[in-house]
């Protein structure tokens, strides 16, 4: 029986970009999860697709992040997802400071433009950042495609199969144990977020991360309420399609129904607040997601430290940063050339 190339270990949307582009350049490859690809915190993302503003400080993640619209735009086109590039509208105070270094897709604009932008806001800002680039996608969508099109590619997709553990034999590993027995492989990439350190803890290697609640809110409006990605003070809101608009909120501590309903109950009134013609928005849904967030914010990708045959992909912003990875560590698995974009995020930086 031929052992596959790589496992891997996640079908959210890192797990299934990977997957994709190592099927696309003749990798033998097996994706499993323990439940749908896309129901975990995939599922739960607002989804929200920006590069570095001019205003952000450079870190170890700039290169990877700079690639992100462009990868975007080509799995759009590969993948015949649509993305809504619909440009942002931010007014906090850091936005709109005075000196604020702005890059070539970013302007400063005033309350008549953002009344253009958006017809509906009740009091248009004085001022706002319009981000011109920036866009948001259907996360489940786009993960389904991915694996869809990684399966046409020759992957096979395994769905409701935990990972045990890790098998080692030496300093390596050969495969992952499942609730369905054992899969040997060459390479296993972990992308099952904040999973990754409970199977790497065996492994006397530590990563850092944990789950970092928040808070994603879907509603019923009117088509167009809102239309661009709206983030202010109070709210960060999108159209999510022509009739569901979606939110995130800060997460409280919210542990049950009541909880929730309550969260969405005050986000629907400040939705009322913030536009005209929003009587009528309604909560359909309430979720909380647990983001896998690294200790130092930034992404870990790369091969885990002292063990062989063990890569990791785990992040926060993994929508906005999945087509690039998967892309990334195809390149590095496959064609077995370091990646410029990766060179700071290694899992190493812990060791």
């Amino acid at each position: 029986m031929d052992v596959p190339d790589v496992v891997v270990v996640g079908a959210g949307i890192v797990g299934a970009s990977v997957a994709y582009h190592l099927a696309r350049v003749g990798a033998r490859v097996v994706l499993i999860d323990k439940a749908l690809p896309a129901t975990g915190v995939t599922g739960d993302s607002f989804a929200w697709i920006g590069g570095p503003g001019g205003a952000d400080r450079p870190d170890a993640s700039s290169p990877l992040r700079r690639s992100a619209l462009a990868d975007h735009r080509r799995l759009e086109g590969e993948l015949q997802v649509p993305v809504r590039w619909t440009g942002s509208l931010l007014w906090d105070e850091d936005s709109v400071a005075e000196g604020r270094t702005l890059a070539p897709h970013e302007r400063v604009i005033d309350a008549a433009e953002v009344a253009r932008l958006e017809p509906r806001l009740r009091e248009p800002p004085a001022r706002a950042l319009h981000t011109t680039t920036d866009g948001a996608v259907d996360p489940v969508v786009l993960t389904s495609a991915l694996g869809r099109a990684a399966v046409e590619h020759g992957a096979e997709l395994a769905v409701g199969v935990g990972v045990t553990r890790l098998r080692r034999e030496g300093p390596a590993v050969v495969g992952v144990d499942t609730s369905r027995g054992f899969i040997a492989a060459e390479t296993v990439v972990l992308a099952a977020g904040v999973e990754v350190p409970l199977l790497c803890a065996p492994l006397s290697v530590n990563l850092p991360v944990v789950p970092s609640p928040a808070v994603l809110l879907r509603f019923a409006a009117e088509a167009g309420l809102v239309r661009t990605l709206v983030k202010s003070p109070e709210i960060e809101v999108r159209q999510a399609s022509d009739d569901v608009l979606l939110a995130t909120a800060e997460y409280s501590g919210e542990v049950g129904p009541e909880d929730l309903m309550r969260t969405g109950e005050q986000t629907v009134a400040r939705i009322r607040r913030l536009f005209r013609d929003a009587d009528d928005v309604r909560l359909l849904g309430v979720r909380v997601g647990m983001r896998p967030m690294p200790a130092d914010g930034l992404p870990i990708i790369g091969p885990l430290p002292g063990v062989d045959g063990v890569y990791v992909a785990v992040m926060h912003a993994g929508v906005t940063l999945a087509p690039a990875v998967g892309r990334l560590v195809a390149q590095e698995i496959v064609g077995g050339e370091d990646a410029d974009e990766l060179r700071g995020l290694r899992p190493v930086r812990f060791a």
